[in-house]
């Protein structure tokens, strides 16, 4: 009782928790003011009904109206001129009952008269409207309270959705379609789909935009425990208080659960029976007032949907059965003015055809963000929180399985429990230990409070009883496809209803009240499947007969290994997997960890391990079966073994995964274990990498599970165009999620372009590939050009080293023309030559899309060159051009320094390895002066000299947006020149010049360089000793590496009398360069001034044992931080 106690305590101390803004609702609200018996009798019929007269009145009651005022004399004819004078109806009906307003009483009562006598209904409706509104609102507002208790059971757990939000989608995937609802979560990761738009609950029936109309039918789609029900009713809630949708006058929500209970029912006898309180059905159902009709759980419903055979119906008043009713509403033949909104998990609502669903949206779950926030709400004292979620981090089959709100709440539920209430053992590594324990908790907290202790056996007694016939319920009811049951179902399936009102049943099942009847469902359906699979375990150690066969004779089976085979078989042949988690939980009851939590609720006799080691192996013979294709049938098999703990093969190929070690190891076996691994594993989060490992049948058999991936790298695998047959159809599927795919380095021809071209005509998930070093040649870029005409998905796309030239470029040169996506284009290495260069310029005179461009070795010369200079005049939204390697030379270079005196947005300049001689450079000072977007300008081994240097470090002086200079081997630039550069220019954060004898050329930057490398520069002696000029008064550089530079005993003197001075580097590495033991005494003297080093690398530097131990020394009494390397 003492963990009853406590698990009532966690029941009570959150009664209220704010679940992001606005989802929970007070339904108290300020009482309206109403107008005094006196003040109601002075105003008149018409100012009082004004605004329903406009809204209701119809065109022809209109003109009905205007001759009866005529005939009466009420209306002259120039008043009738100017009532139809008005423009829309609502304005003429306004101006009309203006006119009679100014003759009270007789106007209005008039008016009054004609309504009644010509159309009673519109009258009721006119007079009735708002007392009826507001008595249907407070009705709701009964049936649908707000939720109180986030760790209560039922339906109130699921509140905790992503807000209001949906997701507007194209359609149903054949995943959503074809697959049980866990496995759907599980194949994408619970990630969303990309380019989906969002919807706000509030403007579920708004039309998109202002040229479409509302939707009549909204189909909405979740899978089970997502809160589509939940959602139902915040929606109701929410309407009830005027807060959305406030055109609509009339929400009637229906579950389909209470339909199942109906032979035959009109329209109206369908309202009158579910809201007594609506007097007159036909009003509400007339189409002259707006009305939203919600029917939620399409999934619960018994009867078929044939939408084919249905016979029409158009009469609300006419009785048809339940089927052909809902049937014919969804098609418009019954209320067509009504607005209709299913709710569904996503396999059933596949039932409705597309062409009558207006729109489609998707219930998104809970991010990872969102879980965390969940916890933290749940539990906002102590570490129970961090301690929940460090341990999902490390499960990610919880973490995943999280993504459904109400699973979200068991888990949180449960590990709260045990972390709270001492549990000594761990958290639940496994689903079936989870739910063991789940059920554990509810059975024994379950009894309702206040009532006299009972003894344990006692309790044990009652719930294993309870246990026994929930399970029974639950596994025929799976067979069947049924989720919720009635009082008659219950008791044929010896339910004892009183016991379900304590102990284990108020924990696992839920009970639903509408005013024709009653319903009984499990807290969620993996509630239901671990129950079934609870009955199935025990009663297949005695059963003699199979157990799937309920009522009919079956050939016996005997023992407990052919009704587990049994169950296997059973469902890898069940096309919509709805077995699949409950052989998961059947295979996880042989774990003794798993059923500890139950053993007082499981008779069971003594099990000595042995049927644990033969199911295993059945499992993984199973997981080496099968075709060509690893389906999701035998992805389930791993997560079988998963759950009996057996997981030898898994971690193996895991471990392989993560250390690129799968090559010519991937046999069945292990193909599955991988598909396994792509779903579950931290491996797979985030980046795949089956680089070096595949081959055409391993890309064949994991085809659909590589389908939900993300980002694949599939590089150096020798891949031939029958592959990208294979991955064509893949990026080609609905289903696709894969975002960024690299694939370079394999053997791709013309003919896989040709393939991947025809897949991204119709792709809307890639945003980039990378073909790198293949083989598609000019027509395989012709053919992905034409597709990027079309795609307007793809933003990067690489065909660094393919062979394009001239006449690729120009086919990518049409692309740039039309696409309005392309970010990134690397044409690197493809000798597209100076025509070639002339066609992409040409282009981008007019693309304003295109960023990064990458000519890099084509042969470009200074024609190709100067075209693009000239591109670059007009062109001010491409912010990255590299140009190394493309013999540029003076020429070359002057007409792109004109063009960078006009251009306002080129951030990055790479012209590494050209002939560019002293005359571009004195042209770039130029241009530098005037430039100011210009940040990073590589001129890496070029023939700049002394003199070009010189007048760089001139321009930089002035130049304020420098922010990296690139001067590595520039034929023997002058120390002088470039330290005169940086001096003078604090802006400039990066500046190497390799190869120059030039140490202060960077560390006199006193207010931003952190970083320099000099390694194998040839500096020498005085090289060393500028260096060490420079760091006396440098204020910010952290790391020096000077590496075998040969700088001798005085380059390290100079150094060490530096560092007295110098307060902010902290890494200096002086490896191999001839220091001797009098170099280490200058270094050890340094060090006894300098506390900031913490490193100092002087190896091989043949310092000896003397020179050793004086550093040693000076670090041990002066820097006990500082790490040596000697």
């Amino acid at each position: 009782m003492e963990r009853n106690t406590h698990y009532n305590s966690i029941l009570d101390r959150n009664k209220r928790i704010a679940w992001q803004e606005d989802c929970y609702v007070d339904l108290q609200s300020t009482p309206t003011s109403t107008s005094t018996k006196g003040e109601m009798e002075d105003v008149g019929w018409i100012q009082k009904h004004q605004g329903h007269l406009q809204r209701f009145i119809t065109t022809p009651l209109l003109e009905g109206a205007l001759s009866h005022m005529r005939k009466l004399e009420l209306l002259s004819q120039g008043e009738e001129a100017q009532v139809q004078a008005g423009g829309q109806l609502q304005e003429r009906v306004g101006t009309l009952t203006s006119i009679l307003a100014s003759m009270d009483p007789q106007g209005s009562n008039a008016l009054q008269a004609f309504l009644e006598n010509s159309d009673s209904q519109m009258y009721r409706l006119i007079t009735m409207h708002d007392p009826m509104v507001q008595e249907h609102k407070e009705a709701l507002l009964l049936q649908y309270p707000t939720p109180s208790d986030s760790l209560s059971p039922g339906p109130c757990s699921p509140e905790f959705s992503s807000s209001r939000i949906l997701l507007l989608v194209d359609g149903l995937s054949d995943l959503q379609q074809k697959e049980h609802d866990l496995m759907q979560v599980e194949a994408t990761r619970g990630a969303r789909r990309h380019h989906v738009r969002q919807l706000a609950l509030a403007k579920l029936l708004e039309p998109l935009t202002r040229v479409s109309l509302p939707p009549r039918v909204s189909l909405t789609v979740g899978v089970a425990g997502i809160g589509k029900s939940t959602l139902v009713g915040h929606f109701v809630r929410l309407w009830s208080r005027g807060e959305i949708c406030t055109d609509v006058s009339f929400v009637l929500p229906f579950a389909f659960w209470e339909l199942n209970t109906g032979e035959k029912l009109s329209a109206e006898r369908l309202v009158k029976l579910a809201f007594p309180h609506m007097t007159d059905p036909s009003l509400v159902l007339s189409g002259t007032c707006r009305t939203l009709l919600i029917f939620d759980g399409l999934d619960e419903f018994r009867c078929p949907l044939d939408f084919s055979e249905t016979v029409p119906c158009t009469d609300p008043k006419k009785e048809v059965s339940v089927d052909d009713l809902v049937t014919n509403i969804i098609r418009g033949n019954l209320l067509p003015e009504a607005a209709v909104w299913v709710t569904s998990r996503p396999a059933v609502a596949s039932l409705i055809p597309g062409g009558l669903v207006d729109r489609l949206t998707e219930i998104p779950g809970f991010s990872p963000k969102e879980i965390r926030l969940f916890l933290s709400h749940n539990f906002p004292k102590g570490d129970t929180a961090s301690q929940i979620w460090t341990h999902l981090e490390s499960n990610k089959i919880f973490m995943v399985m999280s993504y459904m709100p109400c699973i979200c709440w068991i888990v949180a539920v449960t590990f709260g429990y045990l972390l709270e209430s001492g549990w000594q053992e761990g958290l639940p590594r496994t689903c079936t230990e989870l739910y063991s324990h789940f059920c554990a908790m509810r059975a024994e907290a379950g009894e309702p409070r206040g009532r006299e202790p009972i003894k344990m056996d006692q309790l044990n007694g009652n719930n294993r009883k309870l246990l026994g016939s929930l399970g029974r319920l639950a596994f025929y009811g799976l067979l069947k496809h049924k989720y919720t049951f009635s009082e008659q179902d219950m008791r044929a399936y010896g339910v004892d209803l009183p016991s379900t009102q304590g102990g284990l049943g108020t924990g696992v099942l839920i009970r639903e009240d509408s005013p024709n009847c009653v319903a009984y469902r499990f807290t969620h359906l993996t509630v239901q499947e671990f129950l079934a699979a609870t009955y199935y375990h025990i009663c297949s150690k005695r059963a003699i007969f199979d157990l799937f066969t309920e009522s009919a004779m079956s050939w016996p089976k005997i023992g407990f290994q052919n009704h587990f085979r049994s169950a296997l078989q059973r469902s890898q042949q069940a096309e919509d997997g709805h077995l699949d988690v409950f052989v998961r939980f059947l295979a996880g009851l042989l774990c003794p960890a798993a059923v500890r939590p139950l053993a007082g609720l499981l008779a069971q006799g003594k099990d000595d391990g042995g049927q644990r080691v033969w199911a295993a192996g059945l499992l993984q013979d199973l997981l080496g079966s099968g075709g060509a294709v690893v389906s999701l049938r035998s992805v389930n098999v791993a997560y079988c073994l998963q759950e009996l703990q057996h997981t030898e093969v898994l971690r193996s190929v895991e471990e392989d995964l993560r250390c690129g070690g799968l090559g010519g190891k991937l046999t069945r076996t292990h193909c599955t274990a991988l598909a396994y691994l792509l779903q579950v594993s931290p491996e797979c989060s985030e980046e795949i990498n089956l680089s070096a490992c595949l081959d055409y049948s391993t890309v064949k058999s994991l085809l659909p599970q590589l389908l939900y991936c993300s980002h694949l790298r599939l590089e150096n695998n020798h891949f031939k165009d029958d592959v990208m047959e294979l991955l064509g159809s893949l990026l080609s599927a609905k289903d696709c999620h894969l975002q960024k795919i690299s694939l370079a380095e394999n053997a791709i021809s013309n003919k896989g372009a040709k393939a991947l071209s025809r897949a991204l005509l119709v792709n809307r998930t890639l945003i980039t590939l990378d073909l790198r070093s293949n083989n598609i040649g000019s027509k395989g870029a012709k053919f992905l050009a034409e597709a990027l005409k079309m795609n307007q998905v793809l933003v990067s796309i690489n065909f660094q080293n393919n062979l394009i030239e001239e006449e690729g470029a120009r086919a990518l040169a049409e692309v740039l023309l039309s696409n309005r996506k392309l970010v990134s284009l690397n044409v690197q290495k493809n000798c597209i030559g100076a025509d070639g260069a002339k066609r992409i310029a040409e282009a981008l005179k007019t693309n304003r899309t295109l960023t990064e461009l990458i000519l890099s070795s084509n042969q470009l010369g200074d024609k190709g060159t100067a075209a693009l200079a000239q591109a670059l005049t007009v062109n001010h939204s491409l912010h990255s051009l590299h140009l190394q390697s493309n013999s540029i030379s003076n020429k070359g270079m002057t007409a792109l320094t004109k063009a960078l005196r006009l251009n306002r947005g080129l951030i990055c300049l790479n012209l590494r390895e050209n002939s560019i001689g002293v005359e571009g450079a004195k042209d770039m000072a130029r241009a530098l002066q005037e430039n100011s977007s210009l940040r990073h300008l590589d001129l890496t081994a070029n023939l700049l000299h002394d003199e070009g240097v010189k007048a760089i470090a001139g321009a930089v002086k002035t130049n304020a947006s420098l922010c990296t200079l690139w001067l590595v081997f520039v034929a023997f630039i002058s120390c002088v020149c470039v330290r005169t550069c940086v001096y003078g220019h604090v802006c400039v954060w990066s500046c190497v010049c390799v190869r120059t004898c030039v140490w202060s050329c960077v560390c006199v930057w006193s207010h931003v360089c952190s970083l320099y490398s000099l390694q194998g520069v040839s500096a020498g002696r005085s090289g060393a000793i500028s260096m060490a000029e420079a760091l006396m008064v440098n204020k910010t550089l952290h790391t020096l590496d000077l590496r075998g530079n040969s700088i001798g005993m005085e380059g390290a003197k100079a150094l060490a009398n530096a560092l007295k001075t110098n307060r902010t580097l902290k890494s200096l590495n002086l490896q191999e360069n001839s220091l001797g033991m009098d170099g280490a005494i200058f270094i050890a003297t340094a060090l006894k001034g300098n506390h900031q080093l913490t490193y100092i690398n002087l190896q091989g530097n043949g310092i000896g044992e003397s020179g050793a131990k004086v550093i040693s020394d000076a670090i041990r009494t002066n820097s006990p931080d500082c790490v040596v390397e000697i």
